[in-house]
This record gives structure tokens, C-alpha cells and sequence, in this order.
């Protein structure tokens, strides 16, 4: 009878010690790259999981080999990228210390544009209009993945166009003062952007398929994320934000309000979409 006590005390004992093992750490910090399609997605993902108990912590970077490297160390838990393109070299380099944890959004598309009123529809039709365009193609962030896609269309197509480096503000500002002035210009531009809406331009045709096609957004983690995050991850898999959903927030940012507030709209918006999300098992 002791022999049989015994047995079902270490039992119950190994199986507390499961338990607590097994016990899922409700702290989370997100990274986010500070850009007007990462933040909606980070903030969404972050008030679902709020709502599921979680302590949820947002961490900016201003560079992707920047957060990539607090996602390996785990100064970070998970993090929003578009893996098989923008930020592919920094993928490729860490997949194996990382995992995808679940798609979050699709159809990021990147390239050069110009206004609709420039009567050209190709990159092929640079050169022959390079005097008109300033000699330039206005650029934005030097390590951007979109910049290194133009420098590659540079080559490719022989263009006698300059792309200039700056910022995003600065190119902004550079096709507003364009538009304004009816005058040719070449950006560096992606959709989702409010400035897509704002400004009627387009996107030129790239026959030699220089810049990739529309590209997914997953959510990533380090390696084994799934494993210590087993509810947390089924909660993440539950969220998808349209790219058309993430355009009009940024759209209502650009009108005056702040992003917590747009984002907050959205979610009020949705609250039955948010309430479908989130009806998964409890631990």
C-alpha cells in the first residue's frame, strides 16, 4: 500500500511539474517596423491579443537587419514581414533560427510610378523621356527593399535616370510639389499607401519583371514560438487585415487623425469580425 502512495504521489508530482512547464507566458513584445502597413497590422494584432489576456509590449525599429537581429536573440517575440521579397535577404540569412507563425495580410506591391498625366506606361519609356523626368527617379530610404528593386530595374533597363536616395517624407513631398505643377516626375512608391489614393498615379509596366509580384505579410517568431506560445499562436493564425482595410487607415491618418485612433476605428468597426477572431478554445 506504501509501494502504491508512493507511485501516485511522484505521479502527481511529474504531473504538476508537466503543468507548470507547460504554463504559457502571457508577455509578449512585438517589433514593428514604424511604416504605414506594418503599424495597422502590429496595432490589430496587438488589441486582439490584449483582449485575450495578453501583456502586450510594441517595439519600433528603423531598420529590418535591426529587428531581425532582436528577433533571433529574443529581445523580441514575434515580428510582421513580408518574407519572400522586401525583406527576403534578411530572411534567408536567419530562417533557421526563425519560424513563420501564420500569414497576416497579401498583395504588397512595389515598383516605380508616375502621375497619370505623363503619357508614358512603361520603364522602357525612361530614356526616351529622361530629360523631362530631371535626369532622376526620386527614391526613398537607401535600405529599403524597394530601393534595392529599383537599383536592380536601373541596370536592368539601362536607364539614364539618377535614382536618388532620401526619405519617405521627402518623396512625398517631391510628387505633391509635382502634381501641383502638372511636371513629370518618377517615384518610388508602394501600394498599400494613402498616397495612392491622394495622387492619381501609376504604376509602369516592368516587362523584365524586375520588381516582384504582390507579396504576402506573415507574422514571424523565433524558432519555437509556436511550441511556448501554443494559444497565443492560435489567436495570431485567427487575424487577417485586408490590404484595402490597412490603405483606408492610413488614408484617415493622412486626413488628421492619429494612428491609434484610426486603428481604434477600424477595431470598432469590426468588433464582430474581432468577436470571430477570438472564439477559439481557452487554455
Amino acid at each position: 500500500m506504501k509501494t502504491l502512495w508512493k507511485a501516485l504521489c511522484a505521479a502527481a508530482m511529474v504531473g504538476m511539474t508537466m503543468t507548470s512547464a507547460q504554463a504559457e507566458e502571457k508577455s509578449i513584445t512585438i517589433g514593428t517596423m514604424s511604416w504605414e502597413d506594418l503599424t495597422p497590422i502590429t496595432g490589430i494584432t496587438k488589441k486582439v491579443l490584449e483582449d485575450k489576456g495578453y501583456t502586450v509590449k510594441v517595439v519600433p525599429f528603423s531598420e529590418w537587419g535591426i529587428a531581425y537581429a532582436a528577433l533571433t536573440k529574443g529581445d523580441i517575440q514575434m515580428l510582421a514581414s513580408q518574407t519572400d521579397y522586401v525583406a527576403q535577404d534578411y530572411w534567408d540569412k536567419n530562417k533557421n533560427r526563425l519560424e513563420k507563425i501564420s500569414p497576416v495580410s497579401h498583395g504588397l506591391f512595389q515598383g516605380v510610378a508616375v502621375p497619370k498625366y505623363v503619357p508614358i506606361d512603361s520603364m522602357e519609356q525612361l530614356n526616351e523621356n529622361a530629360d523631362k523626368f530631371g535626369g532622376k527617379i526620386v527614391g526613398i530610404e537607401p535600405g529599403s527593399g524597394l530601393m534595392r528593386d529599383t537599383r536592380n530595374s536601373v541596370k536592368d533597363y539601362d536607364l539614364k535616370l539618377q535614382l536618388v536616395e532620401g526619405s519617405t517624407a521627402a518623396m512625398t513631398a517631391a510628387l505633391k510639389s509635382a502634381v501641383d505643377r502638372k511636371e513629370w516626375i518618377a517615384v518610388t512608391i508602394w501600394e498599400p499607401s494613402w498616397m495612392m489614393q491622394k495622387y492619381d498615379v501609376k504604376f509602369l509596366q516592368d516587362p523584365k519583371g524586375v520588381f516582384p509580384p504582390p507579396q504576402s505579410y506573415y507574422w514571424i517568431g523565433k524558432k519555437g514560438f509556436s511550441a511556448d506560445y501554443p494559444h497565443a499562436r492560435e489567436v495570431i493564425a485567427s487575424i487577417y487585415v485586408p490590404l484595402a482595410d490597412i490603405t483606408a487607415m492610413n488614408s484617415a491618418v493622412n486626413d488628421g487623425k492619429t494612428m491609434d485612433e484610426a486603428i481604434a476605428a477600424w477595431t470598432e468597426s469590426h468588433a464582430d469580425l474581432i468577436k470571430r477572431w477570438e472564439n477559439i478554445k481557452s487554455e
